[in-house]
């Protein structure tokens, strides 16, 4: 199985089905919560980030190609080692894409512009062990500083976790 696969099933196993959850931002559309309609998140799809998709009826095979382009290919973790490119593919669908790559950028120490380039991408590809445990540090100081950590922090520590033990697995 090629590592976008591999991540893929991970992610949305963890993102699940269909989700209308009025509290979750992700499930609006419009200026604010409450001022939009209420179009939910299937597959970690959200009604937010891609307004003009009708996501109940969104397929799984839909779902896969968005993950590919929008995020995968986003965060360029085909060119990262696995499980590094996991990680980041997971970071990138929870906390964005902009996110994802400055955070990897810092847990490998090069200058943290957004950009994931050749010196990134050489410095990934001598991550081992500390470089992916410091990854996954920034990620839980990041949910840390979220204004929503006291609803939301434990889900999102379990999702380190999960994807942690699940990435570690042959």
């Amino acid at each position: 199985m090629d590592n976008f696969t591999r991540a893929f099933e991970l992610v949305v196993g963890i993102e699940a089905g269909l989700s209308l959850d009025p509290d979750d931002p992700g499930n609006w559309t419009g200026h604010a919560k409450g001022a939009g309609i209420l179009k939910g998140t299937k597959y970690g799809i959200s009604a937010a980030s891609y307004p003009s998709l009708d996501i109940a009826n969104l397929t799984l095979v839909q779902a896969k190609s968005i993950y590919l382009a929008d995020y995968w290919n986003d965060v360029r973790a085909d060119a990262l080692p696995w499980p590094l490119a996991c990680y980041v593919f997971d970071c990138a669908v929870n906390q964005g894409q902009p996110k994802a790559k400055l955070l990897l950028q810092a847990a490998l120490g090069v200058k943290v512009d957004g950009v994931i380039g050749p010196v990134t991408l050489a410095a990934a590809s001598r991550a081992g062990a500390y470089q992916n445990a410091s990854f996954m540090t920034v990620r839980a100081f990041d949910y840390l500083n979220k204004v929503n950590f006291s609803h939301d922090g434990r889900g999102w520590f379990n999702r380190l976790f999960t994807v942690v033990a699940a990435a570690a697995s042959p």
